[in-house]
C-alpha cells in the first residue's frame, strides 16, 4: 500500500515503472548479495521503489537510480541489524533430552551423591563443594574456611576417598 502526503505527478507512475522494468533484477541481485535471503531482498527492493514513488520527482534522471541503489543498500543494512538483534533473543539450541529411563537413572545417581555428601563431616563437605562445585583453588578454599592450604588439600583427598567408597558400596 502506497500512501502519499502530497499529490504524485502524472508522469511519476510511468517513470518509476520504467525504472522498475530496467533495474529491478540488478537491484534485487544487489539486495540478495547483501542479505542472503531472496524474500527479504525482494521486500527491500520493493520498499525502495515505493519510497522513490512517494518522493518523485527527484533532481535529475540519474538521481533516481542512485537513490534506489542507496535505498537498497541502507535497507539491507537495516535487515541485517534486525537479524543480529533477533539472534540475541533466540535461546541457544538445546540438545534433545535423554530418554525418561536415563533421566531417572541420572536423577537417582545425583540423589545418591547428595546423600553420600550429606553424610560427610561438615568441613569435608564444605571443602569438596567449594573445590568441585565452585571449582575453587585450594588457596581460595583455605582462605574462605580459615584453614591452611595443606589442610584443604588433605581434607579434599580424604573426603574424596570416603565419598568414592560410599558410592561404590551403593553400586
Amino acid at each position: 500500500m502506497v500512501s502519499t502526503s502530497r499529490p504524485v505527478p502524472v508522469d511519476a507512475q510511468g517513470a518509476v515503472s520504467a525504472l522498475y522494468q530496467q533495474h529491478w533484477v540488478g537491484l534485487l541481485r544487489l539486495a540478495v548479495l547483501m542479505v542472503d535471503d531472496r524474500q527479504a531482498a525482494e521486500d527491500v527492493v520493493q520498499e525502495a521503489f515505493a519510497e522513490l514513488y512517494r518522493r518523485w520527482p527527484l533532481r535529475g534522471s540519474d538521481a533516481a537510480l542512485a537513490y534506489l541503489r542507496t535505498a537498497v543498500v541502507n535497507r539491507s543494512r537495516s535487515v541485517l541489524r534486525r537479524r543480529k538483534v533477533a539472534r540475541l533473543y533466540i535461546p541457544p539450541h538445546q540438545a534433545p533430552n535423554d530418554s525418561a529411563e536415563s533421566d531417572a537413572v541420572l536423577g537417582e545417581e545425583r540423589s545418591q551423591v547428595q546423600r553420600a555428601l550429606q553424610a560427610l563431616p561438615r568441613r569435608t563437605r564444605e571443602v569438596l563443594v567449594l573445590r568441585y562445585y565452585l571449582d575453587l583453588a585450594f588457596a581460595e578454599i583455605a582462605q574462605i574456611l580459615g584453614i591452611s592450604e595443606s589442610s584443604a588439600r588433605a581434607t579434599s583427598s580424604r573426603g574424596l576417598a570416603v565419598l568414592t567408597e560410599r558410592l561404590e558400596e551403593l553400586r
